[in-house]
């Protein structure tokens, strides 16, 4: 006997057009037997209870994507390590910085804040460079050193430099036009307070060594043929 072909399966609702069946949902309610399987079961279809799966289902991928490329932060892994200071710098070195405002000052070095930046003051009196914080890249130690054990330096750190956020305020059409006088910002009296005390206590070490003071307060400059790598400082 010959093997019984399998008849090609057939749709029940074939498409007129794509996406368009020849026959309506109601009509095809009726053409599946839904009606008796509904009528079987009480007026209701019935309902099978799901099987508890123990692993989470994997989240499926969007159907539809952003029109624009979304930047999503990435993740930093590195841990936080503190910024390893040079042994050439110590408490109490007086230091040239080489850039920014007060390039070729001499400075005295207090301390190395948490985020690894250098706490230094001129004295302001001597020099005009007032407390601040610098980069240890842009700054060479030498060898002279300034006694700082009378210097309090505790209160200081990264928060007490940071600037407070100002609100902005509205211009009108006719205030827009209209040249406004910027106001300086004005340094609290209890900052201009705390260099003093820093000043007091530095000069009085700066004032027992000679010359100390004439050094502080000249700059660092380098005259022709002068070379830089064989200098010592």
């Amino acid at each position: 006997m010959a093997p019984q072909q399998r008849k090609p399966h057939v749709c029940r609702n074939p498409d007129l057009i794509r996406g368009v069946g020849k026959y309506s949902r109601s009509k095809m309610y009726h053409k599946r037997g839904l009606w008796a399987i509904k009528a079987k079961n009480g007026g209701t279809f019935p309902k099978h209870e799901k099987k508890a799966v123990d692993a989470a289902p994997a989240e499926k991928p969007p159907k539809f994507y952003p029109a624009d490329d979304v930047k999503k932060p990435l993740v930093n892994k590195r841990k936080a390590r503190p910024t390893k200071l040079r042994a050439s710098i110590t408490p109490g070195t007086v230091l040239i910085i080489l850039a920014g405002r007060f390039k070729g000052k001499r400075v005295v070095f207090l301390k190395q804040l948490t985020s690894g930046l250098l706490l230094v003051t001129g004295p302001y009196k001597i020099n005009g460079v007032p407390l601040r914080r610098v980069n240890q890249s842009y700054v060479i130690a030498t060898s002279t050193k300034v006694d700082i054990s009378g210097v309090n330096s505790e209160k200081f750190d990264d928060k007490y430099f940071g600037k407070k956020a100002e609100k902005k305020k509205k211009k009108g059409e006719g205030e827009f036009f209209e040249a406004e006088k910027e106001e300086k910002n004005t340094l609290p009296q209890e900052k201009k307070d705390d260099q003093k005390s820093v000043d007091e206590a530095l000069i009085k070490s700066i004032e027992a060594v000679p010359d100390l003071k004439s050094y502080l307060g000249a700059r660092f400059s380098l005259k022709a043929g002068m070379k830089p790598h064989e200098l010592v400082f």
